[in-house]
């Protein structure tokens, strides 16, 4: 039996996209009715779908819903906006148009809340209307409003994790199968994980896009995707896939925002990058196109949150699981968080970071190369911890480990490595996390 007011008025609700995730943001809110009304306390009325081709046959979304004028739909009165369109412009434009009309906006935008999510904040702060984007990050996973709200009283300390399908899956088959780099990147394209151009992907603009906002929530520091150090996964070979093999690690692009506070030093440093991660780490296992993301709090501890990051289905849930929050708050007459950048926390350089790092050198073979490799490693005070030599002649490499480390060690330690006669190539270099079980 429906406990909702006879006098409360129905909400609108407006779609901005309707392709994959906004048709099944439609469908849900249309076969849900009855149990989206009771969670809300009133009515969902979807009452427009904007979108560039109307032409385009548009599964789940009634026809007569269908438009290509986004500003005439929301000038209709609309309660809660869904923007799932993607992209800057002209998604920025039609945000800040719908608050300033009293609509609360609902966004799975990473991109522009990366680049320029401060002034949708500010927007929404000066119409008192609500701004959430729990699927902009890691889709059906809860993991955005307990970084906002449920972790508000404890001490986020690091974040770390999985935040882009489709290069974990092109990872894990790399590192099951023994595949090329090309040939996985194909077999992803055929598969639908990955785009025709993969690049947001592979060279993590879309991960990086996802630390960004992953660290403003835990350290209450505005950052931005400018404030990202990014590295993608196209330089990783079959060579390294083997090596991080046998020394008990397996390769994941992760996302790392942590909090570093040494002497004078206060800020938040965040990188996306490929990283050596222990085969005993629950990050190791996590497979295929899946997400994961740990966080380490001071007083909560370690958390995971684990689930489908990406697909129509799975960020449509988490677009639902705003649309409610928004209404609900429509109905009482209030509104959620905010942003909060109370700490003001400065975004450091890469340099500051500081861990441990996987080299693939490839060197001559002749008698002296490591303790030459060796005294260029000591003189810029890193420590070397595991070290193997491969092959023979010309196709000699060197593989070393070291212990923890600046950033700006290793560019030094780089910088003399490049130097040396005896070093014909440096191959790849990584970031590890943790040690191996031995």
């Amino acid at each position: 039996m429906s406990t909702v007011s006879e006098n409360q008025r129905p909400l609108r609700v407006a779609l901005l996209g309707a392709g994959t995730v906004g048709a099944e943001v439609a469908r849900l809110l249309l076969e849900q009715s009855d149990d989206l009304e009771a969670r809300v306390g009133a009515p969902l009325e979807l009452v427009g779908a904007a979108v560039r081709d109307v032409t385009k046959p548009r599964p789940g979304v009634p026809a007569e819903l269908i438009t290509n004028d986004p500003i005439g739909l929301i000038g209709k009165g609309v309660d809660v906006v869904v923007e799932v369109m993607g992209g800057i412009e002209p998604a920025r434009s039609l945000i800040i148009a719908a608050m300033e009309s009293g609509a609360s906006v609902v966004t799975a935008n990473k991109a522009l809340l990366a680049e320029d999510g401060a002034t949708l904040y500010a927007t929404a702060e000066k119409n008192q209307v609500d701004l959430y984007f729990e699927a902009s990050v890691a889709g059906a996973i809860p993991l955005l409003r307990p970084l906002r709200e449920s972790l508000a009283g404890d001490q986020v300390k690091r974040v770390l994790g999985i935040v882009n399908g489709t290069t974990n899956f092109i990872l894990t088959k790399m590192d099951e199968d023994g595949a090329a780099y090309a040939d996985v990147l194909a077999q992803a394209q055929a598969l639908g994980y990955a785009e025709a151009d993969p690049t947001a992907d592979v060279e993590a603009f879309d991960a990086a896009a996802k630390a960004a906002i992953l660290a403003q929530l835990a350290f209450h520091t505005r950052v931005t995707i400018s404030d990202v150090h990014r590295e993608g996964i196209t330089r990783v070979t079959a060579v390294d896939i083997e090596a991080a093999r046998e020394m008990g690690f397996v390769i994941k692009l992760l996302a790392v925002a942590e909090r570093i506070t040494e002497g004078d030093v206060d800020g938040v440093v965040v990188r996306v990058h490929p990283t050596l991660v222990p085969r005993s780490h629950p990050l190791a296992s996590v497979r295929d196109a899946f997400n994961a993301v740990f966080v380490e709090a001071e007083a909560a501890g370690e958390l995971m949150f684990y689930g489908r990051g990406a697909g129509g289905a799975p960020t449509a849930s988490a677009v639902l699981g705003d649309v409610v929050a928004a209404a609900r708050n429509k109905v009482s007459g209030t509104t959620g968080p905010g942003e909060s950048i109370y700490t003001g926390l400065p975004v450091l350089s890469l340099e500051q970071a500081r861990t441990r790092y996987y080299l693939n050198l490839e060197v001559l073979d002749r008698p002296g190369v490591l303790a030459t490799v060796a005294r260029v490693v000591a003189d810029s005070d890193v420590s070397i911890q595991v070290v193997r030599q491969d092959g023979t002649g010309n196709d000699a490499h060197l593989v070393l480990r070291t212990h923890a480390a600046t950033e700006g060690q290793l560019s030094n330690m780089l910088d003399g490595l490049r130097a040396l006669d005896v070093v014909t190539d440096i191959v790849g270099v990584m970031r590890v996390e943790g040690e191996a079980t031995p």
